[in-house]
Formats: C-alpha cells, structure tokens, sequence
C-alpha cells in the first residue's frame, strides 16, 4: 500500500520559513517524479514545485521555495522562506509521472493527504 505522509505546516508570520516532508513509503520512490501542490481556501489546487532530475518552479514560488528529495530515506523536501499570507494553503505531496516547465507534477499516481500551512499577516 503506498502512503505519502507529509508533515512540516503550522502557523508561522509573514516572512517566515517552514520546511515541508513527504515520506513515501509502498512505491519505488527514485521511480518517480515527486511535487508538492496546494490549495487556498476557495481556490483550486494548484503546482508548486516538481523534481525529477531537475527542479521546476510555479512562478509565484520561484526564489522563496526550494525543493529537494533524499531517495535514499524516500522523503521530498520542500523550503520555503519569505512566506506571506498568499501561501496560506493545505500543501499535498503527489508521486507523479513527470514534471512540467511550470512546476507542475504531471500524471499524479499518488497524493498525500497534505498538511495545513497557515501565514500570519
């Protein structure tokens, strides 16, 4: 059964940092592109970021988010600094089968359940 268990959200201020994890565990985890999307309130999920054997950026992230992965403890990173109350969102981890240019993970497998990243003005 393959889980993806992501931890890392809270409420931090404006201007913040927070470090999101994605432990994979049932899946072949080098196997596959990884990414993070999220979803604010009233809005529809959206990219953040994907890596493969390279990083892809959503515009609005690009220099305050970096994203990273260790295959060999199966976990996906994601840094995230300069935070404002735009990147109030629940963040969700997705296996996927590819990155697009734009951040985006393309053929999701798998989601995650997500966690809750709250910033306070």
């Amino acid at each position: 059964q393959v889980q993806l268990v992501e931890s890392g959200g809270g409420l931090v201020q404006a201007g913040g940092s927070l470090r999101l994890s994605c432990t994979a565990s049932g899946l072949t985890f080098d196997s596959y592109a990884m990414g993070w999307f999220r979803q604010a309130p009233g809005k529809e999920r959206e990219g953040v970021s994907c890596i493969v054997r390279s990083e892809y950026y959503a515009g609005s992230v690009k220099g305050r988010f970096t994203i990273s992965r260790d295959n060999s403890k199966n976990t996906l990173y994601l840094q995230m600094n300069n935070l404002s109350p735009e990147d109030t969102a629940m963040y969700y981890c997705a296996a996927a089968g590819g990155c697009s240019g734009s951040g985006l993970p393309v053929a999701v497998n798998y989601w995650g359940k997500g966690t809750l990243v709250t910033i306070s003005s």
